[in-house]
């Protein structure tokens, strides 16, 4: 079996935005115009394809990123050729969710993706979460191309939401297109690199027709089109200088150009039209072709042998060793547990064992199947820069990298961020507890930044998650899908513990009981961790991730080297429960300073406890304090709430970081402590007669109030 789509014409990207940009709306559109589905499925009536949970259709949200391969031939190809298979680029889209909560899906999709198409709302421009995504892409280095959605809104201005991107998200924001009216008179756009107007006609705007631009827009599309000239002339310096001189440069020379800064991020073109109104869909996947990379034009994954420890590169060639990563799982109802995984080099069949080499695992890989939301085709064969699901592994986690076994690479872990709200919650009946513990294995299997505790002193079972919403569908699914009732207390905030000055402690656990004793001496400095930086000098003798280091500074063997482990093991056990009111500790340097040992009776378990022992007495002296989590928060309101709303913020102990108008609406941006904002959207609806909105994301942690840590640790008592 022969790869059926060249690799240069295979495009691997996403679709990302803040929530109600029209993302899913947008994937619709992708999904009729390339002749994956006969009709167009809208949100508001709960039929979309992409949006297949039930909680999402009843919601009208994205909460799973869905993934979909179709195929596009590009509009200005004549019709007959776009149709035949060698014109055709191969798709595969991951539709991600906006919401804050659901934030782990759009970073986990960034880090397998080459590209990504971000949409705006039209009205709105960038909004907070487009910020936390566009930084999540700036981080996996992945290509954008912008598209300002909703043109056909009542209060939409492309102008506007243009120098939204250009302030807030990139100065190398480039305008590609303009539209040809705006509001209820949207009709189409301006294609500023062919100078060019194009129409969408026909009952859902298949068809494309080509004008002149209309007179009204003729001065416009000139000044914007030198703009865009110039500018791409800048990124190569061969254009640069045929520019100079005041040579013609032809459209393909620009379109080549453009291409190659897109693709190093030096320029993000923006695009615009209205997917509600099908205007501007198909010149977007125009520009996927033309401006995103394959997967040969990305630079080759690195990764680390396991066995030597030393980088390792992996291009995208079939003939390369197999590697791969797992970037989600997801229970599906009709097959069982889905392993999604991109394919950076080699291939690999239905029916052979997959080597997981980051557990060094062997499974038999049964079935692979490619996805369109939430329908199977099932396939023999994977190749080198492709997405696919693997059906029933027992053993892969999100991130574990799969090779080939003589070959062995593991890939970076995508790095997920901590839950920042918990919920205590107990099985309905004794049948429903085991059910219980198994729905939600599962479903913290699926999703990373959902975790599971139970509380030692209380034998309850909590759960933590990114925000209240999250953590309600979580409980939903476990209902529907496991069939589990339970009953779930008040949200409660993840607070956590820190200190704020050094400190020493020297700790000996000696027990004599006759025969074999016990005896651990440790002796240990404590200090506040700065904030991590990868980019920072570690010691050569520390182990540091993000939130701990421990460094061992003992000279001449005063514990032998077989002890040390277990004296870190310790030091991790005594952070688990602070020492203000329980809450775990963080940002903590301990280091390992002096000690002693026995020749018979030193063992791990009692380094162990003594080193426990130390960090806990060690942070006592340390003048530790409570830290709370605190949300950036956007508010939407008319401006005649105004003062109301900035009062109440201000009473929730928020900081008013800015103010700006978004049409007739006013904007308000703060940063406010979690524990304030429980039932906001509520109280939000009932002070602005129902006409204000919010949004809100977790932002840092923060020292609590004298005042306010006090009410804490009374409540914990």
């Amino acid at each position: 079996m022969e790869r059926d789509y060249p690799l240069e014409r295979v495009r691997n990207f996403g679709i990302i935005a803040h929530i109600d940009a029209g993302k899913t709306t947008t994937s619709e559109r992708v999904l009729y115009y390339t002749g994956s589905q006969h009709k167009i499925g809208e949100v508001h009536e709960g039929e979309t394809t992409t949006d297949w949970m039930e909680q999402e259709r009843e919601r009208g949200i994205t909460i799973t990123a869905a993934a979909i391969t179709c195929f596009w031939g590009p509009t200005y190809l004549p019709l007959d050729d776009r149709t035949k298979k060698e014109n055709k680029y191969r798709f595969n889209i991951i539709d991600t969710p906006g919401h804050i909560d659901f934030t782990v899906e759009v970073k986990r999709s960034l880090r397998v993706l080459d590209g990504a198409v971000v949409v705006f709302d039209g009205v709105a421009g960038v909004e907070p979460q487009s910020e936390t995504n566009w930084r999540y892409a700036e981080e996996a280095n992945v290509p954008r191309v912008c598209f300002v959605n909703k043109l056909d809104r009542t209060g939409a201005s492309f102008e506007r939401s243009f120098k939204s991107i250009l302030n807030r998200l990139s100065k190398n924001a480039l305008r590609l297109q303009i539209p040809i009216g705006e509001e209820g008179s949207h009709e189409g756009v301006v294609d500023l690199l062919k100078m060019r107007a194009y129409y969408f006609e026909g009952k859902l705007g298949e068809d494309i027709v080509e004008k002149d631009i209309p007179e009204n827009l003729k001065a416009d599309a000139e000044k914007y089109h030198h703009e865009l000239v110039e500018k791409i002339a800048e990124s190569d310096d061969e254009l640069t200088q045929k520019y100079l001189e005041g040579n013609e440069i032809s459209v393909e020379e620009l379109k080549k150009a453009l291409r190659s800064a897109t693709i190093q991020n030096k320029i993000f073109p923006v695009l615009c039209g209205s997917a509600l109104k099908n205007k501007g869909v198909q010149l977007v996947l125009d520009a996927v072709v033309d401006l995103l990379p394959s997967p040969l034009d990305v630079p080759a994954i690195v990764g680390i042998d396991p066995n030597t420890g030393e980088e390792v590169e992996r291009h995208a060639s079939d003939e390369e060793p197999f590697s791969a990563l797992a970037f989600k799982l997801q229970a599906d109802p009709f097959v069982g547990q889905l392993t999604f995984f991109r394919v950076y080099s080699g291939t690999i069949e239905s029916g052979t064992y997959l080597y997981n080499s980051t557990t060094g695992e062997k499974e038999r890989l049964g079935r692979i199947v490619r996805l369109q939301a939430d329908q199977r085709e099932e396939v023999k064969k994977v190749y080198a820069g492709e997405i696919a699901a693997a059906v029933g592994l027992k053993n892969a986690k999100t991130s574990h990298t799969f090779s080939d076994e003589n070959h062995p690479i593991i890939l970076d872990q995508i790095k997920f961020p901590e839950p920042v709200i918990s919920l205590r919650i107990e099985p309905k009946t004794k049948a429903d507890q085991e059910k219980m513990g198994l729905a939600l294995k599962r479903l913290s299997d699926e999703d990373p930044t959902f975790k599971i505790k139970s509380d030692g002193e209380t034998g309850e079972t909590v759960i933590m998650g990114m925000g209240e919403l999250h953590l309600e569908i979580l409980v939903d699914r476990m209902k529907r899908e496991f069939s589990v009732e339970a009953n779930v207390g008040k949200p409660q905030v993840a607070y956590k513990e820190t200190i704020t000055a050094e400190a020493e402690t020297e700790t000996k656990y000696i027990k004599q009981s006759g025969g074999k004793g016990q005896y651990g001496h440790v002796k240990i400095k404590i200090k506040p961790l700065p904030k991590y930086d990868p980019e920072e000098k570690v010691p050569k003798n520390a182990h540091r991730e993000s939130g701990f280091e421990f460094i061992d500074s003992i000279k001449g063997g005063v514990i032998p080297q077989e002890f040390i482990p277990a004296v870190e093991k310790g030091v991790r056990e005594g952070m688990e429960r602070g020492v203000v009111a329980g809450y775990k500790l963080t940002d903590i340097s301990v280091e390992l300073i002096f000690g002693s040992y026995h020749d018979v009776d030193s063992s791990e378990i009692a380094y162990k406890i003594a080193a426990s022992q130390a960090l806990q007495e060690s942070a006592r002296k340390a003048k530790p304090v409570i830290l709370e989590p605190v949300m950036k928060v956007e508010v939407i309101v008319p401006e005649k709430f105004m003062g109301d709303i900035t009062g109440n913020l201000s009473s929730k102990r928020g900081q008013i970081e800015g103010m700006e108008e978004r049409g007739e609406l006013k904007v308000i941006s703060a940063l406010v402590p979690l524990s304030e904002m429980f039932g906001y959207v509520t109280n939000l609806r009932s002070m602005t007669e129902g006409r204000g909105s919010s949004t809100m994301e977790f932002d840092h942690y923060a020292i609590v109030p004298a005042n306010v840590a006090q009410t804490i640790i009374e409540s914990r008592q």
